[in-house]
């Protein structure tokens, strides 16, 4: 046969194959609904391995192990389509069309914010592009800023998430996991450091630097032609600033914003001293109640998924099938475990699609821990 004549024949198995899954999924239903008259769980892990074993076996070498990869993943579209029946009202879908009938068209212009650190800080330019009239309440760490969201003292929070020169700021991810909080917005700030001292010291007169670890890696180039120079982490760059004003030593500097010149009245030794111009960082913005305003085109979500195989690419598929663009995947440990791991998912989707709210109520209901961050917009 030619390649056409090759093709022909393709098309004609992939018909069967179309009818055959339609069958399939229709018998799928049947299951859920039975499972439904008996209080039946939908996953029937020891019936899924059953069919593995004799689809491999039916299949043989070398294509096995293809073949259990198609049966995983029909095995993930019954159990999504069993869901989709079985939990055709959520939680989590009326929690989502209660926030978007109560949350105002325009996001608030005066808020009290909460920000890590002190004035000339970052996490203060952020805000302050964000609310026109903020009320910024600082804290020492960030989670002096999470407590502040939870229990009600301020109405939102900002913190850093990532650098686009350093990556993620894990700390935040780790703290994610221990409050109840909403991301309702996000920024990307483009950010410039600058080696900030008394006025009069030199450069060969500095013998320590102070700032946070994320702008230290975000200045490690530069930090490497300095000889015999002490670099010490802080808590945050505009601290550093205020430490290195407030200090008694002529020798010492910071890594800090422009902004902290004037307000610690410091001078600049060196501009722009990161290692990209393009450095930018995303903070977000959080609440402790869901609120979801007009234009919101990103979705975050926190879970853990089984400790097995395949168990994250399973998870990864269900995403894929909805044609849902996955931005960004941070894992980090679970403390108190062994090598299982919390997800962090950002995304590009809607919660004005019906299909993907209902993958997010199969979500909620799977036993895995699971968490819905925030549906949201980003300012650049």
């Amino acid at each position: 046969m030619n390649l056409e004549d090759i093709r022909k024949e393709i098309d004609k198995v992939d018909s069967q194959i179309a009818q055959l899954f339609r069958e399939r999924m229709g018998l799928a239903l049947e299951v859920a609904k039975t499972k439904e008259k008996n209080n039946l769980a939908v996953v029937n892990s020891t019936r899924e391995k059953e069919i593995l074993r004799r689809i491999s076996d039916e299949i043989g070498e070398p294509l096995d192990g293809y073949g259990r990869i198609l049966f995983n993943t029909l095995f993930d579209l019954s159990r999504s389509y069993q869901n989709s029946y079985l939990s055709r009202v959520s939680d989590i879908a009326e929690r989502i069309e209660k926030a978007l009938e109560e949350t105002p068209k325009l996001f608030p212009k005066k808020a009290v914010v909460a920000c890590q650190g002190v004035p000339g800080s970052y996490s203060q330019s952020a805000c302050e592009k964000l609310f026109e009239v903020p009320n910024t309440i600082y804290f020492n760490s960030f989670e002096g800023v999470f407590n502040a969201v939870e229990k009600g003292l301020c109405q939102y929070g900002i913190l850093p998430i990532e650098n686009s020169s350093y990556g993620s700021v894990g700390t935040v991810y780790d703290l994610m996991r221990n409050y109840n909080f909403h991301i309702v917005k996000s920024i990307r700030l483009r950010v410039n450091h600058n080696l900030l001292a008394k006025p009069g010291t030199k450069m060969k007169d500095v013998k320590e630097i102070f700032s946070h670890e994320q702008a230290i890696g975000q200045c490690g180039e530069f930090l490497k032609t300095l000889k015999d120079v002490k670099i010490t982490v802080c808590e945050n760059t505009a601290r550093a600033a205020k430490m290195v004003a407030e200090s008694d030593r002529t020798d010492v500097a910071a890594i800090s914003s422009r902004d902290c010149i004037e307000l610690y009245g410091l001078e600049s030794l060196n501009n722009n001293i990161q290692v990209s111009d393009n450095n930018y960082t995303r903070f977000i913005c959080i609440s402790k109640n869901l609120e979801i305003y007009p234009g919101a085109n990103k979705i975050s979500l926190m879970l853990s998924v089984p400790h097995r195989p395949n168990a994250l690419y399973h998870m990864i598929a269900k995403f894929s099938s909805l044609g849902v663009n996955l931005t960004k995947l941070e894992s980090r440990p679970i403390p108190g475990s062994d090598f299982e791991f919390m997800f962090y998912f950002d995304m590009e989707a809607s919660v004005y699609s019906p299909e993907f709210v209902s993958l997010l109520g199969q979500l909620e209901n799977q036993p895995e821990i699971f968490v819905f961050l925030g549906c949201y917009s980003e300012t650049i």
